[in-house]
C-alpha cells in the first residue's frame, strides 16, 4: 500500500536571481513498512526531497500525496496539523527541548495532539522503555549521550503514531557503536511494528542496512534499487 507519492516534484531556489535546481521532476512512491535510504552526493537534493515529503518545504512544481492527502492543497494551519498527526521526524541535531526531561520531550507531541495526561504519560514511558531508556526518563538532554538523545528523538517521532518516520542524517553525530545500536533499534521497529522509515543519508552504515536505496544525482533519480 502506497503511503508516500511524489509526482513531478521540482524545486528551484532563488528563481528570480540565480536559480538553483535542487530537484528536477522526481517521481517516487514509498509503501507501508519500507526501510528506504535516499542517497547521493552533497547537493543532490536528498534533504530537499525529504523536507518536501514531510511538508517542511513546498515544491516549485509537482505534488506530494500522503495517503489520500495532497500536501500542496493544505493551508499553513492544516499542514501543521497534518504533520503533527501523520509524520514523525528524526533530525541530525536531535532537536530535543533542552529544559525538558526525556519523558517530557516524548510526551510533548502527544500533549499538542490533545491526548489525555494518563495516556501520554504511560505511552511515553512505554516508548522510552522500547528504545532502551527506561532508566533515563527523568534525564535532560545535557545529561544524555548523543546516542541516547537520538533514541529519545526516535521515541518522540513514534509518539504521534505517524504514518511514517523521516530521518535526516540521523547518524551524522554518532560514533560507530551508537550508530549500530540506533540502526538495530530502527530495524527492529520496522520489522516488528511495520514502522516505515525514510532516510536521507550519506552514511554507508545506513545504506548497507536499507532494503531500498534511491540514489539522487543532480536532483533526479539515478537509481532505485530494491534489496531482498
Amino acid at each position: 500500500m502506497s503511503i508516500i507519492q511524489t509526482e513531478g516534484v521540482t524545486k528551484i531556489y532563488n528563481p528570480d536571481k540565480v536559480p538553483v535546481h535542487a530537484l528536477r521532476g522526481v517521481d517516487l512512491t514509498i509503501g507501508k513498512g519500507e526501510f528506504t535510504a535516499i542517497v547521493g552526493p552533497s547537493g543532490s537534493g536528498k534533504t530537499t526531497l525529504l523536507n518536501i515529503i514531510g511538508g517542511l518545504d513546498t515544491p516549485t512544481e509537482g505534488k506530494t500525496i500522503i495517503r489520500d492527502t495532497e500536501l500542496n492543497t493544505l493551508s499553513d494551519r492544516e499542514l501543521v496539523n497534518f504533520r503533527l498527526h501523520h509524520i514523525g521526524f528524526v533530525f541530525q541535531a536531535y532537536n530535543l527541548i533542552p529544559v525538558l526531561t526525556a519523558i517530557e520531550n516524548v510526551s510533548f507531541i502527544m500533549q499538542m495532539q490533545g491526548r489525555p495526561a494518563e495516556e501520554y504519560e504511560s505511552k511515553s514511558i512505554a516508548l522510552l522503555k522500547e528504545v532502551g531508556l527506561e532508566d533515563k526518563i527523568h534525564k535532560r538532554p545535557s545529561e544524555l549521550s548523543g546516542g541516547q538523545q537520538q533514541r529519545v528523538a526516535v521515541a518522540r517521532a513514534l509518539a504521534s503514531k505517524p504514518d511514517f518516520v523521516l530521518a535526516d542524517e540521523p547518524t551524522a553525530n554518532l560514533d560507530s557503536v551508537s550508530t549500530a545500536d540506533l540502526l538495530d533499534l530502527m530495524l527492529e521497529l520496522n520489522q516488528k511494528e511495520e514502522t516505515t522509515f525514510v532516510f536521507a543519508t550519506h552514511d554507508q552504515r545506513v545504506i548497507d542496512r536499507a532494503r531500498r536505496v534511491v540514489t539522487l544525482v543532480d536532483g533526479k533519480i539515478d537509481k532505485d534499487e530494491i534489496r531482498k
